[in-house]
């Protein structure tokens, strides 16, 4: 019984599992963490080498570690080729060339970003980090977020969860650790975090 169904295939759908952790905004450690497994563990479904990569249990224990599902892998792995963009032979291997399908327009502002200037995210994010964040977008359980409190205030925390009274978060002064409510009446805007970048 062969391992894959062919290596492009396993290929195909490790790095559809890929565009799908970098949309979540989480390393292959965090999201390894999350299912339960190494970062090495996650890279090898990435690079197509590990055995189960195309089981339902494992492609849902994946995609829910990421909070997509499998239905969304599946349509990132299926994107028609034509639309990926083409990476030029010099650079194969080295760019990104992102996903392989062109989304609809998102009608949310563009991305922005906002530097820590303290280590209360730690070790998610130090001091010095640049987040980069998108205004519209919510958040996912354990995803960094950007609060935009009605009084005018800015808030970077790890969202945790909601409802229609109180925002759950976890970050600021007590570190990962302490559980943070805000009423949702004092929130202009809440935005998930989509990239960190290390300067």
């Amino acid at each position: 019984m062969p391992r894959f169904e062919s290596d492009e295939d396993a290929r195909r759908l490790g790095e559809a599992l890929a565009a799908l952790r970098r949309e979540a905004g989480l390393s292959q450690a965090e999201a390894g963490q999350r299912a339960g497994m190494t970062s090495q563990g996650w890279g090898l479904y990435e690079a197509g080498k590990r055995p189960g990569l195309f089981r339902p249990d494992v492609q849902r224990r994946l995609t829910g570690a990421l909070g997509a599902t499998v239905e969304a892998l599946a349509l990132v792995q299926t994107s028609p080729a034509e639309d990926a963009p083409v990476r030029p032979p010099e650079t194969r291997g080295v760019a990104n060339a992102g996903r392989g399908f062109n989304a609809a327009p998102s009608p949310v502002a563009p991305v922005r970003q906002v530097q820590l200037s303290n280590d209360d995210l730690a070790p998610w994010a130090a001091s010095g980090v640049v987040l980069e964040y998108e205004p519209g977008r919510w958040p996912r359980r354990d995803q960094g977020c950007v609060i935009e409190m009605a009084d005018g205030e800015t808030r970077v925390r790890l969202y945790d969860r909601a409802d229609a009274e109180v925002l759950v978060v976890r970050g600021g002064a007590g570190g990962l650790g302490a559980e943070e409510r805000i009423a949702r009446g004092d929130t202009r805007s809440v935005s998930a975090v989509v990239a960190r970048l290390e300067r």
